[in-house]
């Protein structure tokens, strides 16, 4: 339990910042190496402003949309990438791929314990209302061992023939557990490779994309799928979601976003593709931000006594924050502080909630001038003990720095 205590909470966060110094120039170490890798691959497609102009219809060469693919694909780092606006969110992304990726008779195998709690239904778990297991598909799952890494031998043990797709969960989602590492994620899939040569594995990057280097690509990830309203959109992108990997396996995904036999050739957006292209090219500088937030308030909240994951000085594979809160008053103090710290709808008071997807009553804070956007400031949980809070994004540190401050004010009652 943390030390109730009244402290002053600009001195604890000025300790907080000063410890986090090391922490930060390896943040910007990678926002370097990152900005690099998106600024060529712009440079590369001879990006120009009649690639922002709006499509309609068919969107038969659509030159916006389609450069817009290749620069993707050249900074993720793979041979092709789908970035469609009508890709609603990550979940959405998820979804098309394993419908893509997976026939009746198939096994999904997820290598890292049970996915996001929205992949329920689309497995077959709540409703399975056109579910995976609805269409003939098998699912099983190994779980992460005590410390949070995968357990080889169980996976090892549950790749058989009828195993088409090994999906990989990067970020921590709603767990207290350590973030993948690219080289875990890289032994999973030399593991799958050299066993079952017919199965790709597929890695939800939700919340981990420009936090690292490199991508899950760079390690043998055959697809990735993201969404456009977190870190790769930079905070600009209104809407959307992105699957890449190899070639092959991305056109059988877009023949599941359209149609068999037209695949990615079609796709019309009506408004500016500006916002995507400009939030890409941001979104190292934005994401770095992040997760100098998410340090800092990692710092702050175990000054204060409470229990953090990561620590703020370990390394960082997503730009999530778990803050261990212990009692649901405190958990609804904080994402209410949070939304109250927010540029938009500061007014309103956020409260648990029955959201679909979720089997739990949920909380959410997030004044987001992108609706839902969790690369912007943004703080949400489910209604269960031990009572975790999940802080996320922040598209400027001195946002995340002031919101830690009215965070630690609301749970601790202090200064």
């Amino acid at each position: 339990m943390p030390d109730m205590k009244a402290f002053e909470t600009e001195a604890l966060l000025e300790r907080a910042q000063q410890d986090c110094a090391p922490v930060f120039a390896r943040f910007a170490q990678t926002e370097q190496t990152v900005f690099a890798r998106v600024l060529l691959q712009m440079q590369q497609a001879q990006v120009g402003a009649r690639h922002f102009a709006p499509s309609t219809g068919y969107g038969y060469d659509d030159v916006g949309r389609d450069t817009l693919e290749r620069v993707y694909a050249g900074v993720l780092g793979c041979e092709r990438a789908l970035v469609r606006p009508q890709i609603v969110s990550g979940t959405h992304a998820l979804c098309l791929a394993l419908f893509g990726l997976l026939r009746p008779g198939d096994t999904l195998l997820s290598a890292a314990g049970k996915p996001y709690d929205t992949l329920d239904s689309v497995i077959g778990g709540a409703s399975g209302e056109g579910s995976l297991a609805e269409w003939g598909v098998g699912y099983r799952q190994v779980e992460l061992t005590s410390d949070g890494a995968p357990d080889f031998a169980a996976i090892r043990a549950a790749l058989s023939g009828d195993v088409r797709v090994v999906l990989v969960q990067r970020s921590r989602g709603y767990a207290w557990r350590p973030t993948l590492t690219l080289e875990q994620i890289g032994d999973i899939c030399a593991l799958v490779h050299a066993q079952c040569p017919g199965a790709a594995v597929l890695v939800d990057n939700c919340y981990g994309e420009f936090t690292q280097p490199q991508e899950p690509s760079a390690y043998g990830a055959d697809v990735m799928v993201g969404s456009l309203i977190k870190n790769p959109g930079g905070g600009l992108a209104p809407t959307g979601g992105y699957v890449a990997g190899r070639a092959a396996l991305v056109e059988r995904v877009a023949c599941r976003l359209t149609s068999p036999g037209i695949g990615g050739e079609v796709g019309s957006y009506a408004a500016s593709y500006r916002p995507f292209y400009q939030g890409l090219f941001l979104a190292p500088h934005v994401v770095s931000q992040a997760l100098c937030g998410a340090a800092l308030c990692a710092r702050a909240f175990s000054l204060a006594g409470f229990a953090v994951h990561p620590a703020y000085d370990m390394p960082r594979g997503d730009i999530i924050q778990a803050v261990r809160l212990e009692t649901p008053q405190r958990l609804i103090a904080f994402c209410q502080a949070v939304q109250a710290a927010s540029p938009i709808d500061s007014f309103a008071l956020p409260e648990p909630w029955d959201m679909p997807g979720y089997a739990h009553q949920v909380i959410m804070a997030a004044g987001t001038f992108v609706s839902g956007a969790s690369i912007e400031l943004s703080a949400d949980a489910p209604m269960r003990p031990p009572y975790i809070a999940y802080w996320q994004g922040g598209l400027t540190y001195a946002h995340c720095r002031h919101a830690v401050g009215e965070a630690l004010r609301a749970v601790c009652g202090v200064k």
